[in-house]
């Protein structure tokens, strides 16, 4: 019998979730590992948003293993689904692709260059890779190997000979029919369920009726074209006996459906008939899945039929990336979870996901929020170090860090990001530059190499050049803006006088912070270690123009890295130059 152990993160939602899933998955299965699942179709690139179909499952398992039980956790790759549409702006695809459109996702070719064998393993490579260096622990199942080897065919044969209560329970569900939205006989597509079948991995496909032989739940693949315009003309119940006729091509052929492996039940029954296969007991669905009428509360209902029940599931809100809308799979541009891990590491991203109660939406930061998020990340980092973190952030921080399989890889000295994003971009790509510049910002500490503050350098730098504007890239001038100098009134020349003489003796990254905030204070006639509350506003106002006076003598501009790593990366002597000494 499995430890439970008590656990002590009792405030967060995925301890809660878990108490559910063990107690639930006891009642149905006594005895059996816990099944989770997840459900991604490889129909373009896998996104931040689908990510979350994985993440929040993956959680809820991960905690059920740290307790001392069996846990699988499923991921259905809905590769047989049907190839709905060319996405856009996916580098070795253009318009000819649209020739494919209706065959099974494994018949389309891979993007021109890729190695894979086909469109939906191009697209599930990246997205495995990416689980891997997240530390995700799943069982992969191909749908087409599934369908097309009859692992479903005792299924299938079970929901056509009850498809008449499976047409009823459809049927409550309906609206309208709207005839411009009809093909080759099938009901309307609900195009809110497009996007949410979309969105959470689920085949984007209609109900499932027929216009000559009733309603049928179940789509051939045509064994000419390979596409799924297809119609059921006649079926036999006793014989198995199907004849379907083709729309695109205008074959049709008689198959025993008993032996025919050649085509796919319908999602809206698909879905719920995988639930019973593989006793599902948790998996989460996206918003619009939990609406009137959509897969996840019809599917709820058609589950009995196959003798199951339906998975305890929570609906999950959409995630979004700074400055730009909700994500759809099939647009192109969106970020994948590779996009996010060039630029930050695993934990940060496994943290956003469990931080985050499923049903709250979040956004993923590739612009200048990547380093206040990173800040506040390590502001918790150093909470749980020193013990005084609260339960609930303490849990998350756990969830991030590591699996039950143990501590996902860490950098050995995580340095502020956004220090390592400016020594990035003020070097350019010149490693020993960025060596030199951070083994100054401790002394006491010196870096001795650049692998001690990787991953997280890389990170930082790949998002120095990929996600940060030509204009707003640090360029060091090379020769004294000798003009502005020249204009400096008496203040401003005292300024630099007083930041040039501290230079040698606060060399260092704390040394610098101190010297740049102090100089505005002691002209002003206070102390150099006056607290904000000892100064007046004024203060604040003088510094600003200081900085600004600093920016332009080294960068020329207003804004630029915070100034003690600037000057830092400029080096003592430059920045006696480009100041006027």
């Amino acid at each position: 019998m499995p430890i439970v152990a008590q656990s002590t993160e009792t405030t967060d939602w995925v301890s809660r979730f878990a108490d559910e899933v063990i107690e639930e998955s006891e009642r149905r299965a006594p005895g059996k590992p816990v099944v989770v699942a997840s459900g991604l179709s490889p129909s373009g690139p896998i996104h931040l948003g689908n990510l979350r179909e994985v993440m929040t499952p993956h959680l809820v398992a991960d905690e059920i293993r740290r307790r001392g039980h069996q846990v699988r956790h499923l991921i259905s790759w809905d590769d047989y689904d049907r190839y709905r549409k060319v996405p856009a702006g996916v580098p070795g695809v253009d318009e000819s692709w649209a020739e494919h459109i209706g065959k099974p996702l494994t018949s389309v070719p891979a993007p021109k260059g890729s190695s894979h064998a086909n469109w939906a393993e191009h697209f599930k490579a990246a997205m495995i890779e990416s689980l891997a260096e997240l530390g995700v622990e799943f069982d992969g199942i191909s749908q087409t190997a599934q369908y097309t080897s009859g692992v479903y065919r005792e299924q299938i044969l079970h929901a056509i000979k009850h498809r008449g209560d499976i047409d009823a329970i459809l049927d409550q569900y309906r609206t309208k029919k709207a005839p411009a939205k009809k093909q080759q006989g099938q009901k309307p597509v609900d195009e809110a369920e497009l996007e949410a079948a979309e969105g959470s991995g689920a085949a984007a496909e209609d109900d499932g009726s027929s216009a000559s032989a009733g309603y049928f739940p179940y789509k051939p693949y045509c064994g000419n074209c390979e596409k799924d315009l297809t119609t059921v003309t006649s079926y036999d119940d006793d014989s198995t006996e199907l004849t379907y006729a083709c729309t695109a091509c205008g074959f049709s052929e008689t198959v025993r459906l008993s032996e025919f492996n050649r085509g796919k039940l319908v999602w809206k029954v698909d879905w719920p008939m995988r639930w019973a296969y593989e006793g599902v007991v948790f998996e989460p669905s996206g918003v619009d899945h939990s609406s009137p009428g959509s897969s996840f509360q019809v599917g709820g209902q058609i589950v009995g039929i196959f003798g199951g029940k339906q998975p305890i599931g929570p609906m999950y809100a959409f995630v979004g990336i700074s400055g730009m809308a909700k994500m759809s799979s099939s647009k192109g541009g969106v970020p994948t979870p590779a996009d996010a891990l060039k630029i930050m590491e695993p934990q940060l991203l496994r943290w956003l996901y469990a931080r985050r109660r499923p049903n709250q939406s979040f956004k993923v930061a590739f612009d200048q929020e990547i380093q206040r998020l990173y800040d506040e990340w390590d502001r918790l980092d150093a909470k749980v170090a020193d013990g005084s973190v609260l339960p609930a952030d303490a849990a998350a921080h756990s969830r991030a860090v590591r699996t039950a399989a143990g501590e996902l890889p860490r950098t050995a000295r995580p340095l502020p990001y956004r220090t390592l994003a400016s020594v990035a971009d003020i070097t350019a790509g010149h490693e020993d530059q960025a060596l030199r510049i951070l083994s100054e910002l401790d002394p006491e500490q010196p870096l001795t190499s650049l692998d001690e503050v990787r991953p997280r350098y890389d990170k930082a730098e790949a998002w120095i050049n990929t996600h940060v504007p030509a204009e707003q890239r640090t360029i060091v001038r090379d020769e004294p803006d000798a003009e502005l100098l020249k204009s400096l009134d008496e203040a401003s020349q005292q300024s630099l006088r007083l930041l040039l003489d501290g230079l040698a003796e606060h060399w260092s990254l704390d040394g610098l912070t101190h010297l740049v905030y102090g100089v505005p204070k002691v002209q002003a006639g206070f102390s150099a270690d006056a607290t904000p509350k000892e100064l007046p506003p004024e203060i604040k106002t003088a510094q600003r123009s200081f900085f600004a006076l600093l920016y332009h003598l080294l960068v020329g501009r207003d804004t630029g890295p915070r100034l003690p790593t600037l000057l830092l990366a400029v080096g003592q002597e430059r920045v006696r130059a480009l100041l006027g000494e």
